[in-house]
């Protein structure tokens, strides 16, 4: 069985992955980072979520010998150009500020009515292996974004996404509802066939 390391160190994601590739028969030992403690964590340096996703799996797989998945999101507001983009973790200046971030990013929204509040999360996964082969796909979920924070599920700006076709945010949705129309879920499952492709 070959092993994937997945490049990070959130139960989550993991978990997320392994149920995507146990779904597809893929039989691939899945792990995260947190297995390899010697592995520091990458700077996230690039100016795209590909570029950003591929220097995270590039690094594990170069540290470990083993091949590698990474994977960088983040929310895409339209009326702010793309941003926070790939700034969406640090947008209030402190990295992983759920809160903050979310006052601030509404705050600057506050003036903006709903027929321009068009926005979607954007998630890029990558593959890399030892030899320097790599794989990127991309998974996108639009919506627009609420006034105010509504949910109790998810992380991030879940509490203000409303999804298209839905009437309520991404963190009113259960994991499960969530996972089959997400950034994340689409860009891993498209990363499947590359998986089978690369790894047999």
């Amino acid at each position: 069985m070959t092993r994937l390391i997945l490049a990070t160190r959130n139960a989550g994601k993991i978990t997320e992955l392994r149920a995507i590739l146990a779904d597809a028969g893929l039989p691939h030992d899945l792990v995260g980072a947190d297995a390899y403690p010697e592995v520091p964590d990458v700077k996230e340096t690039g100016v795209t979520f590909a570029e950003n996703a591929l220097l995270k799996a590039h690094a594990l797989a170069r540290a470990t010998g083993l091949p590698a998945v990474a994977d960088d999101s983040g929310l895409c507001v339209d009326v702010l150009g793309g941003a926070p983009g790939i700034f969406s973790a640090r947008w209030s200046g402190t990295h992983g500020d759920d809160r903050a971030n979310l006052q601030l990013l509404l705050a600057q929204l506050a003036d903006i009515d709903d027929t321009h509040r068009a926005a979607h999360f954007a998630c890029a996964a990558a593959l890399a292996l030892p030899d320097g082969t790599e794989r990127v796909v991309e998974g996108r979920m639009p919506g627009i974004l609420r006034h105010e924070p509504i949910g109790t599920n998810g992380f991030g700006y879940d509490p203000i996404l409303q999804p298209d076709g839905y009437e309520v945010t991404c963190a009113q949705l259960s994991p499960e509802e969530k996972n089959a129309i997400s950034h994340r879920g689409k860009a891993f499952r498209a990363l499947v066939p590359v998986v089978r492709e690369l790894l047999g």
